[in-house]
């Protein structure tokens, strides 16, 4: 022990959570919350009856230090055994299930009893190998505990540890009766285990300023820094609206971290008083909870732009310093010319996103106004052109205009000039992929869509909007099952984003496609669990019923559909469809002639 209290020494090191803790609680929080409590009785005291002591347990982790590592080993393996018997009586998807990792090494020990260290960070990422239910162990461990534990070690390879200069060997724990089932995974959780890049969510930065006029300004900035850090494709960058979903809270960032899957989670706030802006930021490491990096900035209002581009640079400098400088450049973006039509633009291009989630016709003429009012200030205001574009595009989609031509045309130049004045800006390359998929009249230009739409995602992988439509693209395209990937990567990309049950929607339509209708129905029944009122997953999931030769449930969903949007099915029925290939739109066809009873069923028999 050295005079200021801190020792290093060899210690095990246990550390656990719950798999799949955000859904439990979000279906029974009361529930949830009392088996936490009962499974933290277990470990505390088989912690303490193998030697142990208990360092932490925030949220639903548990860290826990030991003399020996078989004292750690045995007690992870009680406590996997009494939990499982005590769930035994608990429906399959409300059962808690803790990953357990464990590992040897040093630590540093303070005085206060906490500990720190690599040996801290490897069993944190152990853990995250683990199958829920699980323990797995590091290749020290497993030579200590050699001969002197009943169970068996499976061997899962060296694992590359972050901030660790060599790789982890990884073993998965079972006794000697043999090897546990995996327990399947609830409908609709996500695996979140950590990427193998740097990982990262960018937190809504607070406003300061006191005054709720000032909401739409600070969000913009938060949004601007995703944006910038996306680009980077040597990141794994949490989308914006599971961003977001943590706005007006003052959650625990190792929670964050566990929720989102990311090792770093970054926070700061905006003071805005007359001419003057003060920036504050700081990155956490969610794994460990401690700051990897702090700045606060105080400048001009004009310079915010060279502010977000700072923060940005610090960010990347403290978190991937392999990135190229060159890579740094090419994220460089245009900056607005006037602050005031920023302002508007960002209100705009918010309005425009939450009028297509609601499809709403007065929240799209408000963004199309504003949009109009930015670029009458600042004429190359990217944010305003891809706001014009997207909310035309609506009117187009939706037919709410009557001049539907006009609306297409405008949205159409809005993404040209965009792409004109900087060919790096993702956004106005989806937007023109998606008017070219949805044309005002004629025939989709389907290469050209689909060009434009790629082109979104080698720019910015990490944006899971483009991504999205990505996806739908390929799809009715006629390539569903590389929809299909793009569209399940996207529930990894942002996990909790509220606008999930978009993407649901749209596995639903590629998995049809795909002629996979026992998946078509899952994915559409976690589409309308999300939205009650949303029509279409109903409609595929009466499609998919009569691929099925369920023909009774066929006409009970679309029924469904009748009561909410009567005007789709007769849409469909007039030819109102994109689908890129004869065969599909047949059967689409022909499938929704059965499920209203117009045809005979014998007649999906071909086309099943």
């Amino acid at each position: 022990m050295t005079d200021t209290g801190i020792r290093q020494r060899l210690a095990a090191i246990l550390a656990a959570d719950v798999a799949g803790y955000s859904r439990l609680m979000a279906a029974d929080e009361r529930a949830t919350v009392a088996a936490l409590d009962a499974a933290r009785a277990v470990f505390r005291t088989q912690i303490e009856s193998n030697q142990g002591r208990v360092i932490d347990m925030a949220g639903d982790s548990v860290l826990a230090v030991f003399e020996t590592a078989t004292g750690a080993v045995s007690a992870a393996l009680a406590i996997q055994q009494e939990l499982l018997a005590s769930s035994g009586a608990e429906p399959e998807e409300r059962r808690m299930r803790f990953r357990i990792g464990v590992h040897l090494g040093d630590v540093i020990e303070k005085a206060d009893g906490t500990v720190y260290g690599d040996g801290v960070n490897i069993a944190a990422r152990l853990e995250g190998l683990a199958e829920p239910g699980g323990i797995t162990v590091s290749d020290s461990v497993r030579n200590a505990v050699r001969g002197k534990i009943n169970a068996t070690f499976d061997d899962q390879g060296e694992q590359q540890v972050k901030n660790i200069p060599h790789p982890v060997r990884a073993f998965a724990v079972r006794t000697d009766g043999g090897a546990a089932a995996k327990p399947s995974h609830a409908v609709g959780e996500i695996d979140l285990s950590l990427p193998d890049k740097p990982s990262i969510a960018v937190l809504p930065f607070t406003n300061m300023s006191g005054d709720p006029e000032q909401e739409y300004f600070t969000d913009g900035v938060t949004e601007d820094i995703i944006t910038e850090l996306s680009r980077f494709h040597s990141l794994f960058v949490i989308a914006r609206n599971s961003s977001f979903s943590y706005k007006g809270k003052s959650p625990d960032v190792r929670q964050v971290g566990k929720e989102l899957g990311v090792r770093y989670v970054l926070e700061g706030s905006i003071r805005r008083a007359a001419n003057r802006i003060r920036v504050t930021a700081q990155l956490i490491d969610a794994l460990t909870g401690i700051h990897v990096w702090a700045e606060r900035y105080d400048r001009v209002l004009e310079d915010i732009f060279a502010v977000q581009e700072e923060v940005m640079r610090s960010i990347v400098a403290a978190i991937a310093p392999q990135i190229e400088d060159a890579e740094i450049a090419a994220a460089r973006r245009v900056r607005p010319r006037n602050l005031s039509a920023y302002e508007i633009a960002v209100r705009a291009y918010a309005n425009a996103a939450e009028a297509f989630i609601r499809a709403n016709r007065a929240l799209r003429d408000q963004a199309i106004r504003e949009a109009r009012e930015a670029l009458a200030k600042d004429s190359g205001s990217l944010l305003a052109l891809n706001a014009l574009a997207h909310s035309q595009w609506q009117h187009v989609f939706f037919r709410t205009t009557a001049d539907v031509e006009t609306a297409w045309q405008e949205g159409m130049d809005a993404a040209i000039r965009a792409i004109g004045l900087d060919r790096s800006d993702h956004r106005a390359y989806t937007l023109k992929g998606m008017l070219l998929l949805y044309p005002a009249t004629g025939q989709p230009r389907w290469g050209d869509a689909l060009a434009n739409l790629r082109r979104a995602n080698e720019l910015n992988p990490n944006d899971a909007v483009a991504l999205r439509r990505l996806g739908h693209g390929e799809s009715v395209s006629g390539n569903p099952h590389q929809g299909i990937e793009y569209l399940t990567h996207i529930l990894r990309l942002s996990p909790h984003d509220p606008w999930t049950y978009i993407v649901h929607n749209n596995l639903g339509i590629a998995c049809f496609l795909a002629q996979d209708y026992e998946e078509t129905l899952r994915w559409a029944s976690l589409a309308n669990r999300e939205a009650p009122d949303l029509p279409q997953p109903y409609l595929f999931s009466a499609l998919a019923y009569v691929g099925l030769a369920e023909i009774d449930k066929a006409k009970a969903a679309l029924d469904r559909v009748r009561r909410i949007a009567p005007e789709l099915i007769q849409s469909r029925l007039e030819g109102s469809l994109v689908f890129r290939k004869a065969e599909d739109r047949e059967r689409f066809f022909v499938f929704l002639r059965i499920a209203a009873g117009l045809e005979d069923p014998s007649a999906a028999d071909a086309l099943r």
